[in-house]
C-alpha cells in the first residue's frame, strides 16, 4: 500500500477507488460501495483479508451521510457528490470494518508494521461509531 498519511483516502488504492466511484453511473454508485464492502465483510477469520483500503474508503463515504459523520473533503476522494445512499449499507460497512480490525487483515498488519496501528484503529473506531449509531 502506497500511503502518505493515515486518512481514509490517503493511500493509492483508496484514491483510485475515489475515481472509480466517480466513474460509476449515478444509479450504480451504491453498488460500487456494496461490492467492496461485501468482499471484505464476507471473508472468514481464517481467510486473509487484503485490499481493505477500498472498504475503509467506502465506509467513510457512507458515514459522511450519517448524523455526526464527517464529510469527505480530501482531494483524493470522489469529486462528484454521491446520491443519498441506502441505509442497508451502514451495517455492511460496520461488518467490513470489524473484519479489517481483526486478526488476519492486511491493512491492520501494514499499519502495525509502520507503528501506526493505534492511530489507524482510532480512525476506524470513529467511523464505526458513526455508522453503528445511524
Amino acid at each position: 500500500m502506497g500511503a502518505w498519511d493515515i486518512g481514509h483516502f490517503d493511500n493509492d488504492t483508496a484514491a483510485d477507488f475515489g475515481g472509480r466511484v466517480d466513474d460509476a453511473e449515478p444509479g450504480r454508485k451504491a453498488d460500487v460501495l456494496r461490492d467492496v464492502l461485501s468482499a471484505i465483510a464476507d471473508t472468514g477469520p481464517e481467510q486473509y483479508a487484503d485490499c481493505g483500503e477500498e472498504a475503509v474508503a467506502a465506509a467513510a463515504l457512507i458515514a459522511a451521510q450519517c448524523p455526526g459523520g464527517e464529510p469527505v473533503t480530501t482531494a483524493y476522494g470522489p469529486k462528484e457528490p454521491l446520491p443519498p445512499l441506502p441505509a442497508d449499507l451502514r451495517p455492511l460497512a460496520v461488518r467490513a470494518l470489524d473484519r479489517l480490525t481483526a486478526e488476519n487483515a492486511e491493512p491492520l498488519d501494514l499499519w502495525a508494521e509502520a507503528g501506526e496501528d493505534q492511530a489507524w484503529l482510532a480512525g476506524i473506531a470513529a467511523l464505526r461509531a458513526v455508522l453503528a449509531a445511524a
